[in-house]
């Protein structure tokens, strides 16, 4: 049989923006985020978190940009690239994205930042209803439970937390619960999958999705002033973390990936999540948020390295426009 080289890319800019750009941008969203709810809690130098935020956003509007133009070139790219699980991961992390970047800007402008939000909340609903016909028309096998599921269906958590952030108390309590069914409902089908089935080491990173609905829960509820339940939920983020750093060989064992980005926003989300609670969480919380520091900006700077190069859309078989 003749080998059949692969087609190339047509002509014209981002044409083949992979969606995997877009966990590194949610990871570093959420880090710098984070940072700025340390600088409030260890009365740091002020503006330093402002000046993240600021160099992150602009990079989260350009990726956002370069798939829009990869959209707007055939909008059918889109389902393309749902058929693969890089490309459901990558784009559920580019919507979780818009939320954070209304986060980013409510501070300064927050009669701009809701309609970001709105926007966030009305392409994640559109998101979902692609999603579950992408499941209805595709093969049996992208109907599987697995993590990514968590940032398609338990996402609303993140609309939640930024809804709570921009004086909307009530919308977030409706996303908490929406999003509180959603993820226990992936967590338990997820545990029962995992006691039947192995997971490939390729994709054992994404395995760290699990962690992220943990820590926003539990950041949602100290904003509702939910002490008990924000402390429960700071528990099972701890023990989640606990078991991936005791098993991070096994995780990590393929190598470093594209898919390394999903161990970005997880770990920001924990740090985050333990600063909101305080209390005995404080001092873990500014550990966590060094050490999300440490390992999130390594990872996202190599993956961003891949995109530049050009090597990202072919590493993860990303759709062309």
């Amino acid at each position: 049989m003749a080998f059949k080289a692969p087609t190339p890319t047509p002509k014209g800019l981002w044409r083949r923006t992979p969606p995997a750009i877009f966990p590194p941008v949610l990871g570093l969203l959420g880090l710098a985020l984070a940072w700025r709810r340390g600088e409030g809690e260890f009365a740091l130098p002020t503006g330093l978190s402002d000046m993240f935020i600021g160099a992150i956003t602009l990079l989260a509007l350009f990726a956002v940009l370069t798939y829009v133009v990869k959209f707007a070139r055939r909008p059918a790219v889109v389902l393309e690239d749902l058929r693969i699980l890089p490309g459901r991961a990558g784009l559920a992390a580019g919507v979780l994205s818009l939320y954070l970047l209304a986060a980013a800007i409510g501070p300064l402008a927050p009669s701009e930042a809701r309609p970001i939000l709105l926007l966030g909340l009305g392409i994640h609903l559109l998101f979902n209803i692609a999603v579950i016909w992408t499941f209805a028309k595709g093969p049996a096998e992208q109907r599987r439970v697995n993590p990514v599921w968590h940032l398609t269906f338990t996402g609303w958590i993140v609309g939640a937390m930024v809804a709570q952030s921009l004086g909307l108390p009530q919308l977030g309590k409706v996303l908490f619960v929406v999003a509180l069914v959603a993820g226990v409902a992936i967590w338990a089908a997820s545990a029962r999958q995992f006691q039947r089935e192995s997971v490939p080491a390729p994709l054992r990173p994404l395995l760290a999705i699990h962690l992220s609905p943990a820590a926003l829960f539990g950041t949602v509820a100290a904003g509702m002033g939910a002490a008990n339940l924000a402390q429960a939920f700071a528990i099972i983020s701890a023990v989640l973390l606990a078991v991936m750093v005791v098993k991070a060989r096994w995780l990590l064992e393929s190598g470093f990936s594209p898919m390394w980005g999903a161990l970005t926003f997880p770990v920001a989300a924990t740090a985050n999540c333990w600063l909101a609670v305080g209390g005995v969480w404080r001092l873990p919380g500014a550990l966590m948020l060094i050490a999300a520091t440490l390992l999130i900006i390594p990872i996202a700077a190599k993956i961003l390295k891949l995109w530049a190069k050009g090597q990202l859309a072919v590493k993860t078989n990303a759709a062309i426009a």
